[in-house]
């Protein structure tokens, strides 16, 4: 564990952050990037442009208390449930990393979490068996997740914090480059450091971990995998957005229209939404899975099986 060179909470989480309709988001292009949120229908776009400069939001979707954690350093975004048996984690931002990789605090017991595993690793906490559950998250241009979701929300730019929002302004000397700023043990040439990977969450205990190359699932836009025991399908839309989806034994995707209309090889047209791909008889449901850069991922997950073409 090495010290990031911030304090507690030095890079301020968004907390119940102000949110506008999709028509008064006027700062925002087609193409800025967002981090699309559904839960029981409420549908949220956090820009990059903003979350990069706090690296967490935590609010309330749906219905549901939720942290959206961004490590920029290692790319992942990821959304828990921060109420766990009735226990309220309030999370926030520690300052200290694991091989280039964002570690959380809770102001309760100030354990350090794993953000990529969303678990109490340093402190108190560690051995309780608590894991925060995931939501899915996906990330797009917010032209295509508006037109998506006409009725979404997204962030105002009061955030009550004084920045440059302005898209590709966060880290861009970082992003634009390979270089990392931490060191991790190990290399790994099969793809470059921050090339995009998609990461399932759904495997079982003691699996080797997957992660799918990003522009591999661009020229693939439904490819079918198994992991954590089950089938499952990646689609991935115009916007390089990946959605997962587990199919029922036997069922694969014949053809997907890039929107919502999607055949199954049966013949049998299925419904997509953020939540399943649905039709007579049928649901497939969305599994959990974020992107990250590859150098960051593997340096929590060495043993990573890697699908890349």
């Amino acid at each position: 564990v090495v010290w990031g060179g911030v304090l507690q909470d030095g890079i301020p989480p968004l907390r119940a952050p102000g949110m506008l309709a999709a028509g008064d988001a006027r700062y925002l292009a087609n193409g800025d990037v967002v981090f699309g949120v559904e839960i029981n229908g409420d549908a949220r776009a956090y820009p990059k442009r903003i979350l990069a400069w706090h690296e967490m939001f935590v609010d309330r979707v749906g219905g549901i208390e939720v942290a959206g954690v961004y490590c920029t350093l290692c790319g992942a975004v990821i959304v828990y449930e921060t109420n766990v048996d009735g226990m309220m984690h309030r999370l926030g931002t520690s300052g200290f990393l694991y091989r280039s990789n964002k570690l959380m605090y809770d102001a309760g017991t100030q354990s350090l979490w794993n953000t990529l595993e969303g678990r109490p690793v340093i402190g108190p906490l560690v051995g309780k068996d608590i894991s925060l559950p995931t939501r899915e998250v996906v990330t797009s241009t917010w032209g295509e997740w508006r037109r998506r979701h006409p009725s979404t929300t997204v962030l105002s730019l009061a955030t009550g914090h004084s920045r440059d929002y302005a898209e590709g302004a966060a880290y861009r000397e970082y992003f634009a480059t390979d270089r990392i700023m931490f060191p991790v043990p190990g290399e790994d040439g099969r793809l470059r450091n921050k090339q995009e990977v998609l990461v399932p969450r759904f495997g079982k205990p003691g699996e080797r971990p997957l992660a799918i190359g990003s522009d591999f699932l661009r020229r693939n836009p439904v490819w079918h995998g198994s992991f954590g025991g089950r089938d499952f399908v990646v689609l991935t839309d115009q916007s390089g957005a990946h959605r997962i989806y587990g199919l029922p034994a036997g069922k694969r995707i014949a053809s997907w229209n890039g929107d919502r209309k999607v055949i199954d090889s049966s013949g049998q047209a299925l419904l997509l939404s953020e939540t399943a791909l649905t039709g007579k008889g049928v649901t497939a449901p969305r599994l959990p899975a974020h992107n990250a850069f590859w150098f960051g991922w593997r340096a929590a997950h060495p043993d990573t099986d890697l699908v890349a073409g």
